[in-house]
C-alpha cells in the first residue's frame, strides 16, 4: 500500500494507512519515521498541553502545595505509552502560581524509587529550602521547605537538583514552572488569562528508542558536549499547535533542554516584544524578531498573532555557538548541539480575536545596583579538558577554577550584607550557562561592552561563550547559614553532573 504524506494525517490515520499497519507493535517500527516525515514537513497535528495551575491551599496563613514525584507512562506519540517522571502527572509538573510577599510550603513527596531533590531555581530562600544537593529527599519521604516569597511578578521554574542525577531526572520528566505575581506587575495592562493569552511553554529536545523510550543512556560524547535530542517538545508536546483567541498572547519561555542553547523566532519573521527576563520586567518593552535561550534561561514575550496567518515558533540554531566548532574529532563530536533547527510550537490565530489592550510603554523601575557598591570581586573560571583520556572517562574533565564538585569542600564564603561582583570566564571549546543559586544578579558587562537589551533585567543564568569574559554583580542579604550552602555551576546537566560546579556559603 501507498504511504500517505504525513503533512496532511494525524499519526493515527498516517499508521493506519501506512503498508505496517497501526497495532502498537508496528507503531513503534514506524516511530523513527514520521518523526523524520513530520519534522522534515513541519506537522502540527497535537493541541499543545497547558500544565494544570496549582494556585496551593490556604493553611494557617501559608499557601501549601502538595508535589508527588512518581513514574508514570506518557502518551508523546499515539498508540505508544513511553516510560517517564513527573509531578502530580506523567511528565513534567503543574504551573505553581505564588504571590511576593506570601508564604509558601511545598510537601515533596518522593515516589520514583530512588532519591532526588527539588530546587526552585530562581528564588531568593534559605540555603536550608534551596532543595540543592544538600537536601535530598529519600523515595518514600516527604521533604517540606517553607519560606516567604521574595520575588518579583516573574516567571521561574523547579527542577531535581540530585548530586550526579540531575541530567537524568530532569530528562525523564522532573520539572515544572512557577509563576510569581505582584502587585506592580497586577497593575499592568499585560495578558494574564493562563492558558488562553499568557502560556507556559517549557521547551524540550529529546531523543527516543524505536520502541518509544525516552531512556537517559548519556554516551562519554554526551557528558562531554552535553546531551540533546532530535524531537522537539513543548510541555511535553510533540508536533504542537496552539489556537489564539487574542490579538497579544504572552508567552512565557523555559529552555528546559539539557543542553541546547535556543535561537527562538518566528518563522515568518515577525516582531515581537520581550518583556521580562529570569527574575523580572525589563524596564520597558525591547522589540526585537529573536531571542536566544540557554537552559535554564527564560524570557516573557508578547506577540500579535493578527493577520490572520499561522506561524511557528522556532529555533533556527545558534551561529557562533555550539555546534560551530569547525571540523576533526571536536567538529563531528558536536554534532547538532545549538545548531539544529526545532519547530517547537503553531500558533493558530481563530478568525475572529478577541481586542487586547495597548502594551505598556513602561514595565517597571529596576533598581540598578552601582559597581562603586561592590566590596568584592570574585573571579570564575570554567573549563573543559578535552583529549582521548577525558573522553574514555579518566580524570576531572570539567571544572570550575581547576576543581570538580566536591560536597564536604566550601569553593567561596560571602559576607551577608556585601555586593559582589563576579566576573566568570570561559576557557572551554563551547558556550556554558552560569547560574547562581540564593540571588538575581545583574550583567555589568561582556568583555567590557554593556549587556543586550534583552538581558537588561533581573538574571539568575547567564550564556558564556567560548573565550568570554562577563560580569556580574549581586547583593547578599537577608540569609546566612554556615554550613549549608549554596551552588553556582554550568547549567548544562552534563556538565553540572560531571563537576562543573561549585558551593558558596553566606555568613
Amino acid at each position: 500500500m501507498k504511504l500517505v504524506n504525513p503533512a496532511i494525517l494525524s499519526r493515527r490515520d498516517f499508521l493506519r494507512n501506512s503498508a505496517i499497519g497501526s497495532t502498537a507493535a508496528f507503531a513503534a517500527l514506524m516511530l523513527p519515521t514520521w518523526q523524520t516525515a513530520a519534522q522534515s514537513a513541519g506537522v502540527h497535528i497535537n493541541p499543545l498541553k497547558i500544565p494544570p495551575l496549582d494556585k496551593g491551599r490556604m493553611e494557617n496563613g501559608v499557601t501549601v502545595y502538595d508535589l508527588k514525584l512518581q513514574q508514570g507512562a506518557a502518551d508523546f506519540f499515539d498508540q505508544i505509552k513511553t516510560p517517564t517522571l513527573g509531578i502530580n502527572g506523567s511528565y513534567l509538573g503543574p504551573t505553581l502560581r505564588m504571590r511576593a510577599g506570601n508564604k509558601v510550603r511545598l510537601n515533596v513527596r518522593n515516589a520514583i524509587g530512588e532519591t532526588t531533590t527539588l530546587h526552585w531555581h530562581g528564588f531568593h530562600i534559605p540555603a536550608k529550602m534551596d532543595g540543592g544537593p544538600h537536601q535530598p529527599v529519600q523515595n518514600g519521604e516527604t521533604w517540606s521547605p517553607e519560606f516567604e516569597v521574595k520575588q518579583k511578578a516573574a516567571s521561574f521554574w523547579y527542577h531535581s537538583h540530585q548530586l550526579h542525577e540531575t541530567a537524568n531526572h530532569v530528562w525523564r520528566g522532573l520539572a515544572g514552572m512557577i509563576i510569581v505575581d505582584d502587585e506592580e506587575g497586577d497593575a499592568l495592562a499585560l495578558p494574564r488569562d493562563y492558558g488562553v493569552d499568557d502560556i507556559p511553554l517549557v521547551l524540550q529536545d529529546r531523543s527516543f528508542s524505536q520502541d518509544g523510550r525516552m531512556d537517559y543512556n548519556a554516551s562519554r560524547p554526551d557528558i562531554m558536549m552535553g546531551k540533546v535530542g532530535n524531537v522537539p517538545m513543548t510541555n511535553g508536546t510533540v508536533a504542537p499547535y496552539f489556537e489564539a483567541k487574542s490579538k497579544l498572547i504572552r508567552l512565557r519561555i523555559l529552555n528546559g533542554s539539557n543542553a541546547n542553547t535556543y535561537n527562538l523566532a518566528f518563522d515568518d519573521g515577525r516582531a515581537f516584544f520581550q518583556i521580562g527576563t529570569d527574575g523580572g520586567l525589563l524596564e520597558a518593552p525591547f522589540k526585537t524578531s529573536n531571542i536566544i535561550l540557554s537552559p535554564a534561561e527564560r524570557a516573557e514575550i508578547i506577540v500579535d498573532v493578527s493577520g490572520g496567518k499561522n506561524i511557528v515558533l522556532t529555533s533556527r540554531g545558534v551561529s557562533g555557538g555550539m555546534g560551530m566548532m569547525g571540523g576533526g574529532m571536536m567538529g563531528g563530536m558536536m554534532g547538532n548541539r545549538g545548531s539544529s533547527r526545532y519547530n517547537f510550537l503553531e500558533i493558530r490565530p481563530a478568525p475572529s480575536l478577541n481586542a487586547s489592550a495597548e502594551l505598556p510603554a513602561k514595565l517597571t523601575t529596576i533598581d540598578w545596583i552601582n559597581p562603586e557598591s561592590a566590596t568584592n570581586t570574585r573571579r570564575f573560571i570554567m573549563n573543559m579538558t578535552m583529549g582521548p583520556l577525558m573522553m574514555l572517562g579518566f580524570g576531572n574533565s570539567h571544572t570550575i577554577n581547576d576543581r570538580a564538585m566536591k560536597m564536604r569542600r566550601i569553593d567561596e564564603v560571602v559576607k551577608l550584607g556585601t555586593t559582589e561582583i563576579w566576573e566568570i570566564g570561559n576557557t572551554s571549546p563551547l558556550p556554558h550557562p552560569f547560574h547562581v543559586h540564593d540571588v538575581q544578579f545583574q550583567i555589568l558587562d561582556r568583555n567590557g561592552r554593556k549587556p543586550h537589551p534583552g538581558e537588561r533585567g533581573l538574571k539568575d543564568t547567564v550564556l558564556v561563550n567560548q573565550g568570554e569574559n562577563v560580569r556580574i554583580i549581586a547583593r547578599f542579604q537577608d540569609f546566612s547559614d554556615p554550613d549549608r550552602p549554596y551552588m553556582y555551576h554550568c547549567h548544562i546537566l552534563e556538565h553540572e553532573d560531571a563537576g562543573m560546579m561549585g558551593q558558596f556559603t553566606v555568613v
